[in-house]
């Protein structure tokens, strides 16, 4: 304990683990105290001498400032367990609006990407205007922000908070204003959705560079790796990429290999079945089974799933590699953007295009909505043994051309 002066009865407490810490060593009644005042660098000099006179001064008023804060830390707990944060509250919304709907897994997984780690310990009472703001500008670690580059996916979580938020108002976990609310609230902080959306198309690899890109991505080692190289060949999202599991897959010795996604998996809400090219299965062939994971694509911890960003640090570093090597990298032909995952979608519709293959069989493999309700009502096929040899052919293009 060494005395530092300014204020009687104030030290700094030099730790045995390096650590240094400032006390008050005072009288509190017929009892000589130690009161804690905060630790040092994060409480500076100055601002220990005013906690100490700030105590003091308490002290003389018949205040403990030990009890003081030991009855603010129990009150603060009390009324966290009285509240609703939101990371509880997405749950009980789930279960209360979403049972049973095909779309409850979106939600929640959006939410718990995006908004959980930054409002999720919030309590529902507590969350503002600022605190939305936060999770819609969000920076990305591509570039931007949830907002301006995933303007679809941001506009969603927007939409999902706002709903949880209105719910909680309802069922008396919050008063006042939604802070989510677009109109009148945070249309006068944001730009409009239809502003950005002409320019946060995802970049996409062009057709002519799409062979020797797969090349350079084979050539790859990591589950990421193996993980975009399925995705290209079945021309899919990477979300549904990231969550197939094993039981999904049907056929993989036969003559028919088939990826059936489940609706609570699909954007659109619908099971959608995958014709395997004989590419994609010695892919699945080759790749490690791990008893504790139904994942394909696992992360390295086993139970959780790869994560988006992991696909698109793979797409980054072959494009830096080509950089380094002199040259021009993987770059979207129309905006000059190095390409990304979800714009491989984009260059199977280019391929599709330019080979001829069937309009509506090329949609239904992106799991593209195709037509009117009546058409869709009347077209019951999904077309999925054309599909099977379009696919096929797609892998030959990226493989053999």
């Amino acid at each position: 304990m060494v005395a530092v002066g300014g204020v009687a009865g104030l030290y700094m407490q030099l730790l045995s683990t390096g650590g240094r810490t400032w006390i008050l060593r005072t009288k509190v009644g017929d009892k000589t105290r130690d009161i804690g005042l905060g630790g040092y660098p994060d409480v500076t000099l100055a601002m220990a001498r005013d906690r100490a006179r700030e105590a003091k001064d308490k002290i003389r008023q018949g205040i403990d400032p030990a009890e003081e804060r030991k009855a603010a830390r129990a009150a603060l707990a009390a009324a966290q367990r009285r509240g609703l944060t939101f990371g509880d509250a997405i749950g009980k919304y789930s279960e209360a609006k979403l049972a049973g709907v095909g779309e409850q897994g979106r939600w929640v997984s959006s939410l718990d990407r995006y908004a959980r780690p930054h409002i999720g310990d919030m309590l529902m009472q507590d969350i503002a205007v600022q605190d939305v703001l936060r999770v819609l500008n969000q920076p990305l670690e591509e570039g931007g922000t949830l907002w301006t580059n995933k303007t679809d996916t941001a506009t969603r979580v927007r939409s999902r908070i706002e709903a949880i938020l209105s719910w909680a108002t309802v069922a008396g976990h919050r008063t006042g204003d939604n802070p989510a609310r677009w109109g009148g609230n945070l249309k006068e902080l944001l730009p409009a959705p239809s502003k950005i959306a002409k320019g946060s198309n995802h970049p996409a690899l062009a057709l002519a560079d799409a062979p020797a890109w797969f090349a350079a991505l084979r050539q790859r080692d990591g589950m990421g790796a193996r993980a975009l190289e399925f995705l290209t060949l079945c021309a899919s999202r990477s979300g549904e990429i990231r969550g197939a599991t094993w039981d999904e897959l049907y056929g993989l010795d036969g003559d028919n290999p088939m990826w059936v996604i489940p609706a609570s998996r699909m954007k659109a809400g619908n099971d959608h079945r995958v014709p395997l090219p004989p590419q994609a299965v010695a892919l699945l062939k080759a790749l490690p089974r791990f008893a504790d994971s139904p994942l394909v694509f696992p992360s390295s911890k086993r139970d959780a799933q790869l994560s988006d960003m992991t696909l698109s640090a793979t797409m980054r570093r072959m494009h830096e590699a080509e950089v380094e090597a002199g040259r021009k990298g993987w770059l979207d032909p129309r905006s000059g953007k190095p390409a990304v995952p979800h714009g491989l979608r984009s260059t199977f519709r280019d391929w599709a295009a330019e080979t001829g293959a069937d309009h509506i069989a090329a949609e239904l493999a992106l799991a593209h909505s195709v037509g009117s309700d009546v058409e869709r009502a009347y077209r019951r096929s999904d077309m999925v043994e054309r599909r099977r040899e379009m696919m096929t052919n797609w892998a030959q293009f990226l493989i053999i051309a």
